[in-house]
């Protein structure tokens, strides 16, 4: 640190310096994040210093965050649920499954989750003493129920199903899966970070969420499909048991017990939640999940006419692409301004996620240079 002080000017210059080695949106294809709605970052501003942690100061945001959840809980199927604004995804998944084990009371315990679930459950193994069983997959890259039955034991404290897995955008058999669990009483956690917000405004029937009797919590990301600002995740229980088995005794706040995982939390992402959320309303949030399904198609169409398949077809806006030699391509196409990713072994595949912050334009763009390097090395 200096000892003298730096001119404001001149901190706000070095700022704009470090600013503009950041990359642009435009070109994104491999993040599931995006462009913030604009009232998530006006609503997110106005509540910067907020302490979500310590409610009793903020008693405005507090309500804030409980009317965001009671939302949460309507779009997830389950009005009632209780829960809480986290950070992402990771925190909601860490503490989802902190609850069953603790719940469960079982010492040297293990999970199930599918081969295809996020790293942070690899996390959660590390930090909670817990055995991570991966099931294995079925063809359609889900996971295969009977696998998941096989790993299955006494001392599992909780199954997870995935609704839009990070890499293929499939959705689990939540159903299947929750007929498991309510057999062997054990807690079913879906993992719904990017789904969250697009499943309910597919057309189709999909039966994921609470509706589905046996799942027990859902992980779903606002800074994802629901275009709030970063960070800005959610947890929600199907009843207070389970939110409940996550609390300490906080002895010198303003509220005598508390359930989240980190204490001082920002009551901006919260209110940047709820605008977003009462300012398009279910009929915003379709129109532009519309928008985002419109761009995989354009972009599927597009590649089936240069030869090049997708590994499956999408359900939701992630899209998997088989070409020669992904990690070459890949490395092509990131000269070029392109910024996508891969999926694991073994289906290696490259990875493109379509979203608001897309245009049509760009995709024609992609699909060009996607055919010329595809050419030259085919």
């Amino acid at each position: 640190m200096r000892e003298e002080a730096l001119p404001e000017e001149e901190v706000m210059r070095i700022l704009e310096e470090m600013r503009s080695k950041d990359l642009s949106y435009g070109r994104f294809f491999s993040t599931m994040c995006t462009l913030p709605h604009p009232i998530a970052v006006r609503a997110h501003q106005m509540f910067l210093e907020t302490n979500l942690g310590d409610p009793g100061l903020f008693p405005g945001v507090a309500e804030i965050e409980a009317r965001t959840v009671r939302m949460l809980g309507e779009l997830l199927g389950c009005p009632d649920a209780v829960g809480y604004i986290s950070t992402g995804g990771t925190e909601s998944n860490i503490q989802a499954i902190r609850a069953a084990r603790n719940e469960a009371g079982i010492k040297d315990a293990n999970i199930v989750v599918p081969a295809s679930a996020h790293f942070s459950f690899d996390k959660i193994g590390d930090l909670l003493c817990l055995e991570v069983r991966k099931a294995e997959l079925d063809e359609s890259l889900r996971v295969d129920l009977e696998s998941v039955r096989r790993l299955v034991d006494e001392r599992t404290v909780a199954l997870v199903g995935i609704a839009g897995t990070t890499e293929f955008g499939q959705v689990d058999p939540i159903g299947d899966l929750a007929a498991l669990a309510l057999q062997r009483k054990i807690h079913l956690h879906v993992d719904a970070a990017f789904g969250g917000f697009v499943l309910p405004f597919l057309d189709g029937e999909w039966a994921w969420d609470f509706r589905v009797k046996g799942v027990s919590s859902i992980t779903i990301d606002p800074h994802k499909m629901g275009l709030a600002t970063i960070p800005a995740g959610g947890l929600l229980f199907r009843g207070q048991d389970c939110m409940s088995a996550l609390e300490t005794e906080t002895y010198y706040l303003t509220k005598a017990r508390q359930a989240s995982l980190t204490g001082t939390r920002s009551g901006a992402a919260a209110a940047a939640t709820y605008a977003v959320m009462m300012h398009l309303g279910q009929k915003g949030f379709r129109e532009t999940v519309g928008y985002c399904m419109e761009l995989t198609r354009h972009l599927v169409t597009g590649a089936k006419q240069i030869g090049i398949e997708p590994f499956v077809e999408p359900v939701m806006n992630v899209v998997t692409l088989k070409v020669p030699d992904p990690a070459g391509v890949r490395e092509e196409l990131m000269r070029r301004d392109w910024h996508v990713s891969m999926t694991r072994e073994p289906h290696r595949a490259l990875r493109l996620i379509l979203m608001r912050h897309m245009t049509h334009e760009n995709v024609d763009l992609f699909l060009r240079d996607l055919g010329d390097i595809c050419t030259k090395s085919g």
